[in-house]
């Protein structure tokens, strides 16, 4: 072997070694950084029975899991608006120390219970199964950002947001997490395309695959690799559960999860301490079970609430109860129609005239029946769904052919749906643990049913 060949294998050889001894030192500082984590996590987590319902109840709302519909057509039945925090759907916005509520509903990860009396708070959740929460993200979010091609460049589109924005009271997706990444990001990307388009003079683009219409919009198979998606998106509900969002309370929060994406086996302990946050929350519902998480929800749950409300004899407590009947109409045509965020948010105080006397309470309790609330349910959720759908339709007419649907998702080819399985691994996981889970809850209901 010549000496320059001898010399050159000689270098590789080093790069190698160095790159190893690199490679290991990392791993060792990140496996100290997660372990360290994950034990004060776990010895954080309070021994009890975390299946009884505390003063103040965190619905831990992972996005794109029907969240909404849940929310506004059940759990607002059971508690009632008049005992509603004033939300916000990224980071508190009412002073968590004054217990004026009972109900917090939020978009924030479990490091929030940081700023909660943890002792007097009970936690719930709905996850759905990963690939369809990818999917949904995806539409979701092509869906907001497609709403700002009605304006002439992404200039103008930018401006007038903030405009609007600066005058209104309300919380606009563009504020909510992980929306306030993901929508600019694919807003400008959009309006990237259609220059593009302009540029080569096509008027129309003819597709039979809505998820990969490339002169359009951001082809599926490519957003599952984006660096902000697999920030925000991929095992997004274990590290939501876990606390460890990139909109975490948590000053570890980065680190941790950082080391988690370099090195997968490492996730193993926030898997760990996902699942035993699990395991003692109050409650946790499926999507693909809405209805029958919402009956389980109301016979497990609403009792609960009613013996609550009923054991509150100060009349300060008694002047935030108000007939679920009166307080609980349908969303209005407006609100559902509404510009700003798909959840939500309101800074409103009960009024005076919302005042009941103790005489009152044998009436809530009838209006709180499991029948009575499973038909307000159905009777909110078909407006609400059906508003939705119009608002999608519309969106998507900027870039059609690109129609989202579950036929449509059937012609993803399954490479895609096997490297978002790939890229979810822990997400899968926690959805089969939670499984186990609501089968137990099942059981319990029945136990109490019969009972």
């Amino acid at each position: 072997m010549v000496p320059t060949l001898k010399f050159a294998v000689f270098l590789l050889a080093l790069f190698a070694f160095v790159d190893a001894s690199s490679a290991e030192k990392d791993f060792v500082q990140c496996e100290k950084i997660v372990r360290e984590w994950a034990r004060s996590a776990l010895e954080e987590e309070i021994e009890g029975d975390g299946h009884t319902l505390q003063d103040l109840l965190f619905f831990l709302h992972v996005p794109r899991t029907g969240g909404r519909t849940y929310f506004h057509c059940l759990v607002k039945k059971v508690y009632g608006a008049a005992l509603e925090c004033p939300r916000s759907y990224d980071k508190l916005r009412f002073d968590p120390r004054k217990p004026k509520c009972r109900l917090v509903a939020t978009h924030d990860d479990y490091s929030i219970m940081s700023m909660l009396p943890r002792e007097k708070t009970s936690v719930m959740t709905v996850l759905r199964h990963p690939v369809d929460r990818v999917f949904s993200a995806y539409e979701f979010s092509v869906e907001v950002a497609s709403r700002f091609l009605v304006h002439p460049n992404l200039t103008s589109a930018t401006e007038l947001t903030k405009r609007v924005r600066a005058k209104h009271k309300g919380v606009s997706t563009l504020d909510i997490w992980p929306w306030k990444y993901l929508v600019p990001w694919m807003r400008e990307d959009l309006f990237a395309r259609r220059d593009a388009r302009k540029m080569k003079g096509l008027s129309y683009v003819n597709s039979n695959d809505s998820y990969n219409v490339e002169e359009m919009a951001m082809p599926l198979h490519q957003f599952i690799n984006e660096p902000v998606v697999l920030d925000t998106v991929h095992n997004g509900a274990t590290f939501q559960v876990a606390g460890l969002t990139n909109n975490s309370y948590l000053a570890e929060a980065h680190d941790v999860r950082h080391c988690v994406q370099k090195f997968t086996i490492l996730g193993e302990h926030v898997l760990q301490v996902a699942q035993k946050r699990l395991d003692n929350m109050l409650f946790v519902g499926l999507t693909e079970k809405h209805r029958e998480s919402a009956k389980m929800f109301v016979n497990v749950v609403g009792p609960q609430v009613i013996s609550q409300i009923a054991s509150d004899s100060s009349m300060e407590g008694l002047s935030k109860i108000k007939s679920v009947t009166e307080q609980n109409s349908l969303l209005s045509d407006s609100e559902l129609d509404s510009n700003y965020h798909q959840d939500g948010t309101s800074d409103q105080k009960p009024t005076e005239n919302e005042n009941v006397s103790t005489e009152n309470l044998e009436g809530i309790k009838k209006n709180m029946t499991v029948e009575k609330i499973m038909e307000e349910y159905k009777a909110c959720i078909s407006p609400l769904r059906n508003s939705q759908s119009v608002r999608r339709t519309n969106s998507l007419r900027e870039i059609s052919p690109a129609n989202f649907s579950k036929e449509a998702r059937l012609l993803v080819p399954d490479t895609v749906l096997q490297q978002i399985r790939s890229l979810n691994s822990l997400d899968l996981r926690l959805f089969k643990y939670a499984e186990g889970i609501y089968a137990k809850q099942n059981e319990r209901m029945h136990e109490l049913v019969t009972t």
